[in-house]
């Protein structure tokens, strides 16, 4: 079964950190581009962070440079995303996205929110 699992998320204060996981069952990781994307309410879904293609090469949205970093662990065939310095608009539902074949796997998504 493909399946991607987020887990890490939920309620932190500004400038906390949190770690996002991704596990990934039903497939290889480094065989597939892997990516965070968040939504935010009233928000269109955006990329925030990703390998591109298959490489280790990232890129990141402008808004999360220098905080958040994307990584993975190919033995545990898990990605991850830290998350430092958060900030209120960070707030939304984040979700790991694979590109399997023609098609694109999300996980369920897990809710981060940013609040004092």
């Amino acid at each position: 079964q493909v399946q991607l699992v987020e887990s890490g998320g939920g309620l932190v204060q500004p400038g906390g950190s949190l770690r996002l996981s991704c596990a990934a069952s039903g497939f290889t990781i480094n065989r597939n581009a892997m990516s965070w994307y968040r939504q935010a309410p009233g928000k269109e879904r955006e990329l925030v962070a990703g390998f591109i293609g298959l490489s280790l090469l990232t890129t990141y949205a402008d808004d999360v440079k220098g905080r958040f970093t994307i990584s993975r662990d190919n033995d545990k065939n898990t990605v991850y995303l830290q998350m430092n310095s958060l900030k209120f608009e960070d707030t939304a539902v984040y979700y790991c996205n694979a590109k399997w074949g023609s098609f694109n796997i999300w996980g369920q998504g897990t809710q981060v929110t940013v609040s004092s």
